[in-house]
């Protein structure tokens, strides 16, 4: 008879326990608590989740289901859907934020020596934001317009490693440049942004903490062209030019020189105009180096397709946190959990690490 540990069971030991109850104790998340605590309550989530459970009922049927195994997993007793409704209403949810970032502290050492596309010294983050859709009916809290409610994830992706470095949860009203205001900016690295991150305030902040950024120019740019650099057309380039702005207000929120590159897409049949503070880097590189933005639009579409986004085990703005923002790192970012984010079978997550212990099911 296998004596091995059930895999749910090997998933969960890439979170370390005594880290994981200091940020418990941080937080208050098991005060005055007897029975369910939030160990117990991390463990269903994350079962849930990996198993693409529809809802607290459907949590509780399943893990009661195999209640011999419910104790090597760490549950000491059965799940009721009340008691974990609570907990998701009540539990602070910078709880499991916390373990997810020590979980992201583990996995970029994986990457450390990844290549890029672009051969840089310095690293390079891809910063945009994507609109998660609600049932206007069940989140009335999350509206934006007459007709719909939803929420926004701003993100700050690791172009090298695709491991996101700043995250946020937040209304779909809030706008995705008024994010740069809490970001932190790297010295030296390189920053990735679309035409909606093109505020000239906040970009020549990014320029005092002697940073780099590449975003797209918007069509109506008013500037006065300094001098232009030499460029082979054959490349898809068509201008590179020192420039400063000409309007009032953006000339005085961005008073120091920028460069504008001028490039075609010969594949796409699409025009590309970047504006960057970085003077010395040759204008081709510059645009192979905005093409890397299209990772954080990769990572996006891999949350849409294998995370469960579209239903969640509440409808407060508590439970969300808890069911989205705390769930939905561990699948994509942990070093183990990584390559079991697919809808894995509720009969592997509760089968021993040998083939001869298939015929364990969770009916």
């Amino acid at each position: 008879m296998n004596s091995g540990q059930y895999v749910l069971s090997q998933l969960l030991d890439c979170i370390h326990p005594q880290q994981f109850q200091r940020s418990v104790a941080r937080f208050g998340g098991d005060y005055k608590v007897k029975q369910f605590s939030c160990w117990q309550q991390f463990v269903c989530l994350v079962f849930a989740q990996l198993t693409w459970r529809e809802s607290l009922r459907d949590i509780e049927a399943c893990l009661n289901a195999r209640g011999r195994g419910l104790y090597h997993l760490g549950l000491r007793t059965q799940i009721h859907r009340s008691t974990l409704a609570d907990a998701l209403a009540a539990r602070d949810w910078r709880i499991f934020a916390e373990v997810a970032q020590h979980l992201l502290g583990q996995a970029r050492p994986l990457y450390a020596q990844e290549p890029l596309a672009v051969e840089l010294g310095q690293m390079t983050y891809a910063l945009d934001a994507s609109v998660i859709d609600l049932c206007l009916s069940l989140y009335p809290w999350a509206r934006f317009d007459p007709w719909r409610s939803g929420l926004k994830i701003h993100t700050q992706l690791e172009v090298h490693s695709h491991l996101p470095a700043q995250m946020l949860v937040s209304l779909a009203t809030f706008q995705e440049v008024c994010w740069l205001d809490q970001l932190r900016w790297e010295p030296g690295a390189f920053y990735l942004m679309d035409r909606a991150y093109l505020d000239f305030d906040r970009l020549y902040t990014i320029e005092q903490a002697r940073a780099w950024f590449v975003v797209r120019a918007k069509k109506r740019l008013r500037y006065c062209r300094l001098h232009s650099r030499p460029v082979d057309r054959s490349t898809g380039l068509r201008s590179d030019q020192i420039i400063t702005l000409q309007s009032f207000y953006a000339a005085k929120d961005y008073p120091d020189k920028l460069r504008r590159v001028h490039f075609y897409d010969h594949q796409h049949h699409r025009t590309f105009i970047f504006l960057t503070n970085h003077l010395g880097l040759p204008a081709l590189r510059i645009a192979h180096l905005y093409k890397q933005r299209w990772q954080v639009e990769l990572f996006f579409r891999w949350i849409k397709q294998h995370l469960r986004i579209k239903a969640f085990y509440g409808t407060s703005a508590m439970r969300f946190a808890l069911s989205s923002g705390s769930q939905s790192p561990f699948t994509r970012w942990s070093p183990c959990l990584r390559n079991a984010s697919k809808a894995m079978p509720r009969s592997l997550i509760f089968s021993k690490s040998s083939a001869s212990a298939s015929s364990k099911k969770c009916p």
